[in-house]
């Protein structure tokens, strides 16, 4: 393996790193403007604005439910976190900013949650678990999770997709593009 290897490693380490800080900091606007754009005071409106709140929930949560079983459990399972293991750096990485994405994806499914009555009341439980996942990402980023971490990671997005279906916004995964996961 020539020299340069490993230093392309690390810069790529480096810049998927700093896009997941990026990320993470960045994400959280969205939600504001939508909610905004219709009148609250309307009958019309309210009903328009619990719509979008279920559809904005199954989207986020369903982007969150799909980046944690692509980049987190599956390679889990398949032993790519491991070390010694063929890929292990690449997937450690992909799956700390999967990490912070879920993350994200919840927090923002939550704040939409809020805009539907039964949807808010199914979800409202969930949020200390949510809280609980914040350095989870980091943690698979340097490879320090365990089975429990993963665990906690699946647990707790299957809980949002229960909660979800409860109150009548069933959620799927749907698996994001790496450029999703970066910004």
């Amino acid at each position: 393996m020539p020299a340069s290897t490993p230093v392309r490693r690390a810069l790529v380490a480096l810049l998927l790193t700093c896009a997941l800080l990026v990320t993470t900091t960045a994400c959280g606007g969205d939600d504001k403007d939508g909610a905004a754009a219709t009148p609250s005071g309307s009958a019309t409106g309210s009903a328009e604005e619990q719509k979008l709140a279920k559809t904005r929930f199954v989207a986020n949560a369903g982007l969150a439910a799909g980046a944690t079983y692509q980049w987190i459990v599956k390679p889990f399972r398949a032993g790519k976190f491991k070390k010694g293991a063929d890929g292990r750096r690449v997937a450690l990485v992909k799956a700390g900013l999967a990490g912070a994405f879920t993350y994200n994806r919840l927090n923002a499914a939550v704040k939409n949650a809020k805009g539907d009555e039964l949807l808010s009341k199914a979800v409202a439980p969930l949020t200390a678990g949510i809280e609980s996942i914040k350095g989870l990402g980091a943690k698979l980023r340097k490879g320090e999770a365990g089975e429990s971490d993963v665990g906690a990671f699946e647990s707790i997005i299957n809980s949002v997709k229960n909660a979800g279906k409860d109150a009548g916004a069933e959620v799927t995964n749907k698996v994001p593009s790496t450029s999703q996961l970066t910004g």
